[in-house]
């Protein structure tokens, strides 16, 4: 049940009228599908400016091979060579729309250390990458590669779904905040990227309550004391609730005035989904891990929202 809703006040900017003060380093990470191509052509609707830098990377799957077909290798690395720029230049094609600088590399490696490897070595801002690659499946389930990058990179990352490959009308994001550093640093992020025209964004804090397990119809038939230890607990979650959805919308007021605050009650993984259905977001950002999260890597919230999302999902780092 939603607890909350309430719009700031402001007039209304879209990031298109806000100037960036830095240059945008993009790493976009190809394999040649149409999952990768796809995300291509959706990044293009963003304000990418021509002061920005595309890094389309592929890399090269790299598997040891110890057998009498060892002498074969050599040969299916060659092709792969051969075809790599091939897989480049269509992606790169595709993106100059943006009238972003380009940039093409690629590797010979694993392709999940490979592109985290090469997001670090650039200074990449944000790593973008379509949501399940030439070995995908009918389900919205992303692929290993996907989520072994999700999780191990240090840097944003954007991973974009088919759902969002024909993307119109208003661009809308659902940010899911938790008051934790990883999530300041979305908000942070959201103020900063160069989101296409008039971006509509909902700020949503799922409070996951103590309380949960205790039915409301069975909290209300206790002696006095329960109800008056209930009430006061919940008193103070949608405190510090307010307190979280004030901090994050302060962040992002500056781009975006008329965003959305909205919290509600129950497991946060269920909410969030259940929300971008409801507001039919575009993406879901989120930070990495929470506050009781493994640094570097992914928390659970974050994981599941990633893999059973319908839309595309932003994973801030902290």
């Amino acid at each position: 049940m939603i607890q909350l809703k309430e719009r700031g006040n402001g007039v209304n900017l879209s990031p298109k009228s806000l100037c960036r003060g830095d240059e945008m380093n993009v790493l976009f990470a190809t394999d040649g599908s149409e999952y990768s191509e796809g995300a291509a052509r959706f990044l293009t609707k963003f304000n990418i400016s021509k002061g920005d830098t595309i890094s389309v990377f592929h890399a090269i799957s790299w598997i040891p091979v110890m057998s009498e077909y060892e002498h074969l290798y050599a040969d299916f690395s060659s092709l792969r060579k051969e075809v790599a720029p091939r897989i480049l230049e269509a992606t790169a094609d595709i993106l100059k729309a943006t009238g972003a600088n380009i940039e093409t590399a690629f590797a010979e490696d694993y392709p999940d250390k490979a592109i985290v490897e090469r997001a670090v070595e650039i200074g990449a801002d944000i790593i973008v990458m379509g949501a399940r690659g030439l070995r995908g499946i009918g389900s919205h389930l992303v692929g290993s590669i996907t989520r072994a990058v999700s999780i191990k990179s240090p840097k944003p990352v954007l991973v974009i779904k088919p759902e969002q490959w024909a993307q119109e009308g208003n661009l809308k994001v659902l940010f899911a905040t938790d008051g934790s550093d990883y999530a300041d640093e979305v908000a942070t992020m959201l103020a900063s990227l160069p989101f296409p025209g008039s971006m509509e964004l909902t700020i949503l804090h799922v409070v996951f309550s103590t309380l949960m397990d205790i039915p409301e119809r069975y909290a209300l038939e206790v002696e006095d004391r329960i109800k008056k230890l209930v009430a006061t607990h919940r008193e103070q979650e949608s405190r510090y609730s307010d307190e979280i959805l004030d901090r994050a919308f302060n962040t992002v007021q500056g781009t975006f005035p008329e965003a959305e605050k909205l919290r509600k009650y129950g497991d946060p993984s269920v909410e969030i989904l259940d929300t971008a259905g409801e507001i039919g977001a575009d993406i879901i950002a989120l930070g990495s891990s929470g506050k009781r999260g493994v640094r570097a890597m992914l928390g659970s919230v974050s994981r599941y929202v990633l893999n059973h999302s319908k839309c595309s999902v932003l994973i801030g780092k902290s």
